[in-house]
């Protein structure tokens, strides 16, 4: 194995602790009253029909900064929210660039990193991803965007098109996940697989990917085991 790629919201950060965190503070500094939870909840269930809509072709490209946004809007009338600016929406909008790593990331990656190539293989775009890695501290040896392929997971673009970018065959690269779900993908077009479970990603509203549910090549309890099981 050359390169370890992977997933990055819930496998790397904490999107659900860390948006709370700025809906609740964003409440407080407009003296609104609103559920943070719910909303954050609501908003990440439209993550995948909003994916959806770009493989259907329902709408053409947009990349996970429009798709964010397009969702949260549909979500404000909702929470008595309809009346924000702009600004204020493209402000929370940015709360996905400013997520959390879990305890474990920064130094399993850092430990990571004396032995392959790393690089997030994200439904992220690419200004997104570097936002984060600056926030959280994600030492990268370079960034792979959905916009770089203009594709989503699971498509197979994304998987393949890594593989291209870097000059390696799927045989030479790992993916490292938390969703089972990418993992088969990744392992059906001949990658390596690791799954590292977070069962908190989802607060109380975690239904999957308690473990491993596939033939995957390694299973580890966080990024600092799997360092170890990697030999770093």
């Amino acid at each position: 194995m050359k390169v370890l790629l992977f997933d990055t919201f819930g496998t790397l950060v904490d999107w659900r602790t860390s948006l709370i965190a700025a809906l609740t503070d964003f409440g407080h500094q407009k003296g609104r009253q609103f559920p943070a939870d719910e909303l954050v909840d609501r908003w990440r269930t439209a993550y995948e029909p909003m994916m959806a809509r770009v493989r259907t072709g329902k709408l053409p490209w947009t990349d996970l900064d429009a798709l964010h946004r397009m969702a949260l809007t549909e979500l404000l009338p909702d929470f008595q929210l309809s009346d924000l600016t702009v600004a204020e929406i493209d402000q929370l909008t940015f709360g996905w660039h400013q997520l959390s790593p879990w305890p474990d990331s920064v130094q399993g990656l850092t430990l990571l990193k004396r032995k392959f190539i790393l690089a997030p293989l994200s439904n992220g775009n690419f200004s997104l991803l570097v936002d984060l890695a600056k926030f959280a501290s994600l030492p990268w040896d370079t960034v792979l965007g959905s916009d770089l392929f203009r594709h989503y997971k699971p498509d197979p673009e994304t998987y393949l098109g890594a593989c291209e970018l870097l000059k390696t065959s799927p045989a030479e690269v790992m993916l490292v996940a938390a969703h089972n779900y990418d993992l088969k993908a990744a392992q059906s077009h001949g990658m390596k697989t690791a799954f590292v479970a977070r069962p908190t990603e989802y607060g109380p509203h975690q239904s999957k990917d308690f473990g491993p549910e596939g033939a995957w090549d390694f299973v580890a309890r966080d990024m600092i085991e799997l360092a170890g099981l990697l030999g770093c």
